[in-house]
């Protein structure tokens, strides 16, 4: 067998690894009770994913009549965080072929990571009662350098070849956030279709678009 070309593979989290998009929504639409407001459809939700939950939230109540003061939108935004907390892996799972795909990648030596905006405690709670966190040297969240270091800037993943031992390193993503990171930190990135992109997804400016978790490993000996 040839030899696989990187060293370190690096995945998103929502959107392109898991396939969170209802538990998400179950916590905006906490939220947006609270306020008084209508829910919004999973769906609908799916589209407001993307830079973490300030943002996300952000959008549901700008679909849903506008911004409230900010010390309201504070109390609505640790509402939303608690209500997800508790609830972070109810329908939450991996995409289609998802672990065979891990599977395969650790066969051929890769080192797998998770770099996500998500809070990392966030990301390192759904991963253990997903049964999943053994398969990760590193979970990284848009909160682990402190603030203003998460996605598009490349510093986590930068942060992401050190914690792994360095070496060649690609990204996996489903949107901007993620290309443009990868891009800055001078990676390739593959884009997914399936995920909660904010652009078509062969608009995103990846290296290469799957369809499938079936089709990342032989993308990435292409690469």
């Amino acid at each position: 067998m040839t030899a696989f070309p990187f060293d370190i593979v690096g995945f998103d989290l929502d959107g392109t690894l898991l396939d969170s998009h209802r538990d998400l929504a179950h916590a905006v639409n906490h939220a947006l009770g609270l306020d008084g407001r209508r829910g919004v459809p999973a769906s609908q939700v799916r589209a407001m994913v993307g830079g973490g939950a300030r943002k996300m939230l952000t959008r549901a109540f700008e679909a849903t009549g506008g911004l409230p003061d900010e010390a309201r939108f504070e109390q609505l935004h640790a509402a939303l965080l608690a209500f997800y907390e508790r609830n972070i892996s109810a329908e939450t799972r991996l995409f289609p072929g998802g672990e065979a795909m891990l599977d395969q990648l650790a066969a051929r030596g890769a080192r797998i990571a998770v770099v996500t905006n998500k809070l990392e405690r966030f990301a390192v709670k759904i991963f253990a009662e997903l049964g999943l966190s053994d398969r990760f040297c590193a979970i990284i969240g848009g909160d682990t350098l402190g603030p203003g270091r998460g996605k598009p800037k490349p510093d986590l993943l930068q942060l992401m070849i050190a914690r792994g031992g360095g070496g060649r390193a690609a990204y996996i993503g489903d949107t901007t956030y993620d290309t443009r990171a990868a891009a800055a930190a001078g990676i390739p990135c593959v884009a997914v279709s399936f995920g909660f992109s904010d652009l078509p997804p062969r608009e995103l400016g990846a290296a290469a678009v799957i369809d499938h978790f079936d089709e990342l490993v032989p993308v990435l000996e292409r690469l």
